[in-house]
């Protein structure tokens, strides 16, 4: 019993952590109707920032993360200035093209930069070891990550549904051309939205680096991840992906401890009964 628990309580913990950067591409998906496979990218980008402002800088672990947030939203206001907005109204296959192009720009840079290796990645003192609750053990980072991970879902979930850019992006989304003729500045929504969704991704993938690992090839190694949780759980809202994401890490989890000769074969055989049973997502963003 004890062993199920922990397993379970690594299962959220890492569903929390997969919610968190995939996020940012259910909301570009789902609100902004942009097949953005790059946003892998942004992530490694956040962890590569938060990793080297620790360990050559000496930045404190907490400065780092906002650094990796403000950096990745950054970058994706620029890029979304650059290129991104120019894809808006193009097809599905000219934004996956684009978007596989920039991984493989990112990949190759990283790879320049910080060699093929694993990135060096030291946590504070106060988020290690263990806590004891009864006959359980649970590691003190999960429980940051668990914690984290609500208290930026949460905030999200505010900005989105309660506030008038929230209401902004869903009416720019439904009808441009009548949004626009409202008065309502598209353009910029659709730039604050897309660095909100990349500072989310570098933010997760900074956060991340202790538990999948950070090297020149994350955004090939865990697009597929992404794409499951806003697939599974449906794009353009916010419960459906965190309800995937705590789903696929528990059964990814699990397999592994139980079943390791089947490794990560059972998450898609999740993903497939899933995608039958419910072709358009967990939860659907109501219109």
């Amino acid at each position: 019993m004890a062993a199920l628990v922990g397993v379970l309580f690594d299962g959220v913990a890492y569903g929390s952590l997969l919610f968190l950067i995939s996020i940012g591409l259910a909301v570009t998906m789902g609100l902004m109707n942009f097949v953005n496979l790059a946003h892998g990218a942004f992530a490694m980008f956040g962890g590569y920032l938060a990793a080297t402002l620790m360990g050559r800088a000496g930045a404190p672990f907490l400065l780092a993360l906002f650094a990796a947030f403000a950096g990745a939203a950054l970058l994706g206001l620029v890029l979304e200035q650059m290129f991104y907005r120019r894809l808006y109204r193009a097809s599905a296959l000219d934004q996956v093209l684009f978007s596989i192009g920039l991984v493989f720009i990112s990949v190759a840079s990283a790879t320049y930069l910080f060699g093929s290796g694993q990135a060096p990645f030291a946590l504070p003192p106060w988020l290690l070891g263990q806590w004891h609750l009864g006959a359980i053990d649970v590691g003190v980072y999960r429980l940051f990550l668990i914690a984290a991970v609500a208290l930026v879902g949460a905030s999200l979930w505010l900005l989105l549904e309660h506030t008038r850019l929230g209401s902004w992006v869903r009416a720019a989304v439904d009808h441009r051309d009548a949004a626009e003729g409202l008065g309502i500045p598209v353009a910029a929504v659709f730039t604050a939205t897309f660095a909100i969704g990349s500072g989310l991704a570098g933010l997760g993938g900074a956060l991340g680096v202790d538990v999948l690992g950070l090297d020149p090839n994350f955004p090939l190694k865990y697009m597929v991840y992404f794409l499951l949780v806003v697939a599974v759980g449906g794009s353009g809202s916010l419960s459906g992906p965190l309800l995937a994401a705590l789903l696929l890490g528990i059964v990814d989890v699990a397999g592994k401890y139980y079943v390791p000769k089947l490794g990560a074969f059972v998450i898609y055989v999740l993903m497939v009964v899933l995608l039958l049973a419910f072709p358009g997502g967990l939860i659907r963003r109501k219109t």
